[in-house]
């Protein structure tokens, strides 16, 4: 009977110690959950140029190349490889220095030409005297009825005879002197001389043997092809006032890039675009004209054949909204943005976007407004009407890419 007691209290303890266990633990659900943060920052406002920007190669303004206009054996070729020469000072149409020498050939069998031609000169001055004697003879025989009028005929055409001859011996001379100084073969432009293809002692042939070749250096060509709709819009664009006339005359501005520069330092003016468009490709060939200074301890940047990148204004400054490049997602074609709501949700927004600027920033040209909040970062993460805690971030520039081509 005792043990009977005795468990029944230990059997009572145990279920009040238990129902106040319980007491303590109170009621228990699934746990809070935590929002997502998101960098957003509003867009960048600022005054933008509607531009297109394609590839192209550079080239010289002026491309010579040297060949030899008398054939002879080459004794020398002063220049340097590589050097910068001078071409030819005239004033008023006259040669006052000739240009640079390139190379020179033996002008021994022309100089030979040259005084067999004066000397030759000198006969015939001296024939034409004797002519000249012969007539007035003839001609005093012939007032005084002492001489035949056949032998004055013949008199008169000796003379005739002797003025032509030496005519011809000057003009011969003209032409050995001639030669004789194409045997100094010069630059005829300012420039830069390419290597020698042809060294001291060859043969040269006239006119057919390439010596070398030299560019111009500066300014310097750059070409582009552009496409017909570009060029349509342009032309819209100047009849309608849009773009105005630089202050040298030119219509267009336009900028270039080289291959490992970041943006288009380089600004230049169309100065001749194809009176024809390409029916195989639908563009149309473009020229830009750039300065191309030499630096004081250095070397000009831009040499003929450079892959470069040009950007072409096609209108005025005018104000535009800008975002980084990353807060843009691509969905079947089109580009979207990420905006935070007032509710903190996450809405989708359809945009349409613009040129990349060189600060890495793109234009949109609709689909966002000046108080949006726009997701800046980890956008594959987001989903629309997800509930997010945002952080306001500036917006950032990671500045334009420097290797392959730019965005178009």
């Amino acid at each position: 009977m005792r043990k009977r007691v005795v468990w029944g209290v230990l059997c009572l303890g145990v279920m009040i110690l238990a129902t106040l266990s319980g007491c303590r633990k109170g009621p228990s659900g699934p746990p809070a959950q935590t929002k997502q943060v998101v960098p957003v920052s509003h867009p960048v406002q600022r005054q933008v140029t509607e531009y297109v920007e394609y590839t192209g190669r550079t080239d010289a303004v002026q491309s010579v190349g040297i060949r030899a206009r008398v054939t002879g054996y080459l004794m020398r070729s002063p220049f340097k490889e590589g050097d910068l020469v001078k071409g030819p000072i005239k004033w008023f149409g006259i040669t006052v220095r000739p240009g640079d020498l390139l190379f020179e050939i033996d002008p021994r069998p022309y100089k030979a030409q040259l005084d067999q031609a004066v000397s030759q000169v000198k006969v015939n001055e001296a024939q034409l005297k004797l002519a000249q004697a012969n007539y007035d003879r003839a001609k005093i025989s012939y007032d005084k009825a002492a001489g035949s009028k056949s032998d004055l005929d013949t008199a008169v055409a000796s003379v005739e005879q002797a003025v032509a001859l030496i005519e011809s011996a000057k003009a011969n001379v003209r032409l050995y002197d001639l030669n004789l100084s194409y045997t100094r073969v010069t630059s005829p432009i300012d420039g830069q001389v390419s290597r020698y293809y042809y060294t001291t002692g060859n043969l040269i042939s006239q006119d057919s043997t390439l010596l070398t070749t030299v560019v111009s250096v500066d300014p310097m060509y750059a070409y582009c092809d552009v496409d017909e709709r570009t060029v349509l819009r342009v032309r819209k664009a100047i009849n309608e006032g849009k773009i105005k006339p630089r202050a040298n005359g030119a219509e267009l501005q336009v900028y270039m890039g080289l291959e490992n520069e970041v943006g288009f330092p380089h600004e230049g003016s169309v100065d001749f675009i194809n009176n024809v468009v390409n029916p195989s490709t639908g563009t149309i060939a473009l020229r830009g004209v750039f300065h191309n200074p030499l630096p004081p301890n250095g070397r000009r940047l831009i040499s003929p054949g450079m892959f470069v990148r040009i950007r072409l204004p096609i209108g005025q400054p005018h104000p535009a909204l800008l975002v980084v490049d990353r807060a843009i997602g691509s969905d079947q074609g089109k580009k979207y943005v990420y905006v935070v709501d007032g509710e903190n949700k996450v809405q989708y927004r359809t945009i349409a976007t613009g040129a990349l600027e060189d600060d890495g920033l793109r234009v949109i040209e609709s689909g966002l407004k000046p108080d949006d909040l726009v997701v800046i970062g980890a956008i594959q993460q987001l989903k629309p009407k997800m509930d997010v805690d945002p952080e306001p971030t500036p917006m950032p520039t990671p500045g334009a890419p420097s290797e392959g081509p730019p965005a178009q």
